[in-house]
Order: structure tokens, then sequence, then C-alpha cells
């Protein structure tokens, strides 16, 4: 008896690759550290645990470099290497890179946020979830089977409800949690029902085996396959405030601090079109005539109804420029699907994800700097109205500036020439996939963002109404602002350097 359950408890046992794991374990390990600080540390030493924070998500960032000598896998099923449940490919890497990165500039302006607050964010509670979010987001793009996928994409999302509603006693606040977690569980039930099919019709969970035996299923299953694959996508398109899962998201974004949006603007994205791609490219290729047409579809419907919604804001209502950027986002994101679809019609489907890629990085380093002069902004005009960005270069010329080409970049005019660039490798994708209808109304949309991005920057030029009152940055947004600054400019100076980094090595 003995002997038999030697192999058997052999083949249960699985060597981890630490290296590979590391920059979502060490993230969720500084994530309890700081909770468990947070009992201890008097209420005067609180900012402690943000700084610690900013270390751990810059220790974990740093933790990529000895990953890119080559791919590495763990969690494999015993005697087959080819079935892993975490694979540290470049793809990985990347996606690790923006959301990490992301995170860690959502931290440093929530240094400041906490700060302003004065103790009405939980501090301990408040880096706690946002590690945790993070280290779910990083775990993400190395899923291998759809179980840790959905668990990653849990991770990543459960925070970001707490974070949303955290403050004590604001009903706005409250209001946009509820508003946020109903929607995204709603979409979770829908998602877990579609892989709950498709394992039904495959009998496994990894990525690589359904790709294989979904093209065999039996003819009386087709029906069952089909109607999981479009199950399974549509939480993936929630997280990414794809049309018509996008209505949490100005709501969301203005009942939030400020960081939260930020964070939600761009992590949200990465954990989305990253669960998309993994789900497409990799497991339902064969499905490529189901998912190609609703991806693309998806991808007009957001960009149109994003820029329209971002267009029809008026200048003075309240809190109109955060709303701005919220459905500014929604149009990027739909400007993201542009490629995912692509790689359904094209021959080179590697080439188009890196298209997604690369126009995700840029988008990640603009909008959140975008977001940090907002942050700025709203530390003196509460309301943060886009009619109080008027005369900004009057009070504090570098924030101005700054703001003035990160809008650029959105908008992809010089002289932010990343913006240009990203936004024309999307379009070449579009159009090399035979896509050309959509990259028609892509171009359609990219001249509806131009009015009301350059609306914005003109008014920042503007003589101030009333003698102008000087924006005193703290060190920490400071370092937000010139760090977005110095890459939009670094990558302005060198577009190819992001198609370069963004060669994603999937297949």
């Amino acid at each position: 008896m003995s002997s038999l359950a030697q192999p058997l408890a052999a083949n249960l046992v699985q060597s981890v690759d630490w290296v590979a794991i590391a920059p979502p374990t060490v993230a969720a390990a500084v994530a309890l550290v700081v909770l468990v600080a947070d009992l201890f540390i008097a209420e005067h030493k609180k900012a402690v645990l943000g700084w610690t924070s900013v270390a751990g998500l810059a220790a974990s960032a740093l933790l990529l470099l000895p990953l890119l000598d080559g791919d590495r896998s763990t969690f494999c099923l015993a005697g087959d290497d080819s079935l892993c449940s975490y694979t540290a490919d470049r793809f990985t890497l990347v996606i690790q890179f923006l959301v990490l990165g992301g995170a860690l500039l959502a931290a440093l302006l929530s240094v400041t946020a906490l700060k302003d607050a004065n103790k009405g964010l939980p501090e301990g509670e408040f880096w706690f979830l946002l590690l945790s979010s993070a280290a779910g987001a990083a775990l993400l793009p190395a899923s291998r089977d759809l179980a840790t996928l959905i668990v990653a994409l849990e991770v990543a999302s459960l925070p970001a409800f707490a974070l949303v509603g955290l403050r004590h006693g604001d009903r706005k606040s409250s209001e946009a949690a509820l508003k946020f977690f109903l929607s995204s569980v709603t979409a979770t039930a829908v998602s877990l029902m579609g892989i709950s099919f498709v394992y039904a019709s495959t009998g496994t969970l990894y990525l690589t085996q359904i790709a294989e035996r979904i093209q065999d299923v039996d003819g009386q299953l087709q029906t069952l396959v089909q109607t999981g694959v479009v199950l399974t996508l549509i939480g993936f398109a929630f997280k990414m405030a794809a049309v018509p899962f996008h209505f949490w998201v100005p709501d969301t974004y203005v009942g939030a601090p400020l960081p939260v949006a930020a964070y939600l603007s761009v992590v949200g994205k990465a954990v989305g079109f990253t669960g998309l791609i993994l789900v497409t490219v990799i497991a339902l290729p064969s499905y490529a005539d189901v998912w190609g047409p609703a991806m693309a579809a998806l991808a007009a419907l957001t960009m149109t109804v994003g820029n329209v919604g971002a267009l029809r804001q008026q200048a003075t209502r309240a809190y109109s420029a955060v709303r701005l950027l919220a459905w500014s986002s929604v149009g990027q994101a739909g400007y993201l699907l542009v490629p995912v679809a692509a790689a359904a019609y094209s021959g080179d489907a590697e080439r188009s994800i890196g298209s997604t890629v690369a126009y995700a990085l840029m988008y990640a380093a603009v909008n959140l700097g975008a977001f940090a002069v907002a942050a700025l902004v709203g530390r003196t005009k509460t309301l943060n109205r886009i009619s109080d960005y008027r005369g900004l270069y009057a009070r504090n010329p570098l924030s101005a500036l700054v703001l003035a080409f990160f809008l650029l970049c959105l908008a992809g005019l010089p002289p932010g020439i990343i913006g240009l660039f990203a936004k024309v490798t999307v379009f070449s994708a579009a159009v090399d996939a035979g896509l050309g209808w959509l990259a028609v109304i892509m171009a359609v949309n990219v001249v509806i963002a131009l009015f009301y991005y350059l609306q914005w920057t003109a008014l920042l030029f503007r003589a101030p109404e009333g003698e102008p009152v000087r924006h005193l940055a703290p060190a920490p947004l400071t370092a937000a602002m010139a760090l977005t600054g110095v890459v939009g400019v670094a990558l302005s100076g060198a577009p190819q350097l992001i198609l370069r980094f963004a060669d994603t090595g999937l297949f």
C-alpha cells in the first residue's frame, strides 16, 4: 500500500519557481505587512505605511529584471511541462511592468491624497487594498488556465470595490462603489457560466489544451461552446469598460478618490484586455469567426460612445474634468480593442497583439500623468471642473505644459509623437487585417476626440479669471508628473522603442 502511495504523493508535489512568481508574491506579502503594521503604528506615523507600499511596488517591478533571460513556467501538470498554470514569458513581463508601474504611480498620488484627506481615509486598509489589487492584476497576465485567470481577475477587482467606497460618510463614494460592485459581480457570474460551458465541452481548463480540444468538440455541443465563448468574454469586456458594459465608469471615477480613479483607468484596462487576449488568441483561435466580429463591433461601439460622451461634458459642471477623463478612457478602450479584433482576421496575430500592448503602454503613461495634474488642481478646486483649469499656465506653468503635452498625446498630435505613433500602429493593424470599415470609424473618432482635447488644452493658456493663485505641488505629486512626463517625452523622441518593447513573444 505504501509503495503505491509514494508515486501518487510524488505526482501531487509541485516544485515552485519562486523567481518566476516573485513580482505578484512580493506585492501580496507587502500588503500583509502593511495591514499588520497598521495595528501597531501610531496615528502620526501612518505615512510610513504609504512609503513602505511605494517601496514594495518598486521592488516588485525590479524583480521583473531577472526574468528577462527567458521564459519560465511553474505550477505545471505532473509529467507534462507544457501544461502550466503560471508562465512568465515576454507578454507576461510587459503587462506586469505596465500594471506594477501604474500601481506605483497611483501609490505616489495616494500618498498626497491620504495626507490631504486628514483621516478621512483609513491608511492601513487603503494600502492593503491597493497592494492586493495590484498583486491580482500582476498575476493575471501569467495565468495559463481559466481557473487561475478568474481568481486573478477577482483578486484584482474585489479590493478595487472597497477602494472606491472607502471614504467615511461620503454618500457619492458609497453609491459609486455599490454600482461598481453589483455590475462587476453580475459580469463575473456570466463569465463563470461561460467557463463552465467551455470546460463541459473540452474537459480541461488549460488554455493551450482548450485550443486543441475545442476543434474536435462533438457537433451537438457546438452551440454550448459558442455560448460559452461569448459569456466568458463578457467579464473581461466589463473590466475594460467596453460598451455596453461601461455605465459604471463615470460615476465610479467621480465617487472614488482621484488616485483610485487613475488606478482603475489604467490597471483596470490592462486586466481587461489581457484577459481578452489570453482567452481569445491562445485558448480560442479556432473560434475567431465568433469572437472576431464581436470584438470589432465592441471596438466600434466603445470608441464612439466614449468620445461622444466626453464631447458632451460641460466645462462648468461639477467634476467635469474627471468625467471627461472617464469618458475618454472608455473611448481609449475602443482603440485598445481594435488590434484584438484584427488578430481574428490577420495572418500575424502576434503583431496585432503587439499593437494593443504598445498602445496600452502609451496610454498608461500619459493618462496617469493627466490624473496627476488633475489631482494637483483638485487640491485647491475641489469640484475639479474643466473651467477650473482656465489660466493654469499663469498659476503653475510647468503643470500646465505637462497637462497640455499629455492631452496632445491622447489626441495623437505633435509634440505628443508617441500618441500619434500608437494610433497609427492600431490603425495599420485594422487595415492589414482587412477591417477597413473599423479603420474609418476609428479615424472619425480620432477627429471627434481632437475637439475636446484641444478645447481643454487651449483653456490652460487663457487669461485667468481674477488673481491667479499658485498651486503648490507636494513631492509625491511632482514625482508622478515628472516620471510620466519623462516617459512621454522620451518615447515621443524615439517612438520605435515602445513597439520593440511590446514585442510580446506570445506564440
